[in-house]
């Protein structure tokens, strides 16, 4: 008996390159694009082990945790590596980064997270890039939930090294990831005698027996379910337009944050600043002893489908996370939300006001 998904013709090289080219229009960028066989922490690490050795300065920012994930790997690599660390609610500025780099002009590699869904902040990357293309370090991002819910333009921004997923705002699988990669880069990777060969880790290898030979031999056998759903999400954004779900998503966190203000019982916006507030997912403090975990725990046993999460570690006794990307992004799943965690804080003794958070999600949402 054959199956749908388990007996599918072999992917041809063809098709994986057109994925490819039709991931790199997504990301408005005539670099090499290498669509990688797992999710995006692969290339995240193998981007860094590629470029970084015991030559290299690097500064890394934390916004969040996987900055402090980055740094972990520059050091594991032998690089110098110099934290600029930044409180979780608020971003990094492009001022912030020139006085880094002029205290430490030997610096030659920049890490950054565009928008960190784990802690709903977003930083503000064209003007980072500016001061990073000045300095002449090679500039490393990483746009995973930033990719669909906000703009991501690594040729225009001067981004060396841009990784995206497809699982969070393109609402597409997690099994597979890409990496935009200048020249630059390339000659990066190609002058450091520790980046990965014959790895799963390695970017040369998909450069050398994938572009360089014309994309004509994959390098194994592709996660073909995977790619398929990629292609699949991909077409599907091309057919509502990028503009369109990077629209879908700002109005889905416009529309989740004056809700909460308006909701009462405490709830605030983890984000101090709205410009800082990233477009995939809002986070919002918990008022003083409410612990985010259990309030979160309350609102998902009566609906358990809402995209409801408590922040990670210590985070989770003061935050909520409202991950309204993908096909969350819409005005009945923010609806629910801010209904399901008033319901869950009145319960808890607070003073909720369902009807005005209601009418301030509406208002924050025009086409509603």
């Amino acid at each position: 008996m054959t199956h749908p998904f388990l007996d599918l013709p072999p992917l041809s090289a063809d098709r994986f390159a057109s994925i490819e080219d039709r991931v790199a229009r997504l990301m408005s960028t005539e670099q090499n694009v290498v669509i990688m066989q797992g999710e995006a922490l692969l290339p995240l690490e193998g981007a860094i082990r590629g470029c970084a050795g015991p030559g290299t300065t690097a500064l890394n920012v934390i916004t969040g945790p996987y900055g402090q994930t980055f740094g972990s790997w520059l050091r594991d690599c032998g690089a110098t590596v110099h934290d600029l660390a930044v409180p979780f609610h608020t971003a990094v500025t492009a001022a912030q980064i020139r006085e880094a780099l002029a205290e430490h002009p030997e610096i030659d590699f920049v890490s950054l997270v565009h928008a960190e869904a784990a802690t709903g902040n977003t930083n503000p990357v064209e003007e980072i890039g500016a001061v990073v293309r000045e300095h002449g370090a090679l500039f490393y991002l990483d746009a995973v939930a930033s990719i669909g819910a906000e703009p991501v333009l690594p040729d225009a921004w001067g981004v060396d090294l841009c990784v995206i997923g497809a699982q969070k705002a393109m609402g597409g699988p997690a099994g597979v990831s890409a990496v935009s990669v200048s020249e630059r880069a390339w000659a990066r990777m190609a002058a450091n005698p520790g980046a990965p060969r014959r790895s799963y880790l390695s970017l040369l290898d998909w450069k050398e027996r994938w572009i360089d030979g014309g994309r004509t031999a994959l390098l194994h056998a592709p996660a073909q379910l995977e790619m398929l759903a990629l292609e699949a999400c991909v077409e599907r954004i091309e057919t509502e337009g990028l503009d369109a779900v990077t629209a879908r998503h700002r109005s889905a966190a416009a529309a989740t944050r004056a809700g909460a203000l308006a909701l009462g019982g405490g709830l605030e916006p983890f984000v101090h600043q709205d410009a800082e507030a990233a477009p995939v997912a809002t986070t919002l403090r918990t008022p003083s002893g409410v612990v985010a975990s259990e309030l979160v725990a309350a609102a998902l046993r009566s609906e358990p489908a809402l995209p409801l999460a408590a922040g990670g570690g210590a985070l989770a006794k003061e935050m909520i996370r409202v991950n309204h990307y993908g096909a969350d992004a819409t005005p009945e799943v923010v609806r629910a939300s801010l209904a399901t965690l008033g319901a869950a804080l009145r319960e808890s003794g607070a003073v909720v006001d369902l009807a005005a958070a209601r009418q301030a999600a509406a208002e924050a949402w025009p086409q509603d």
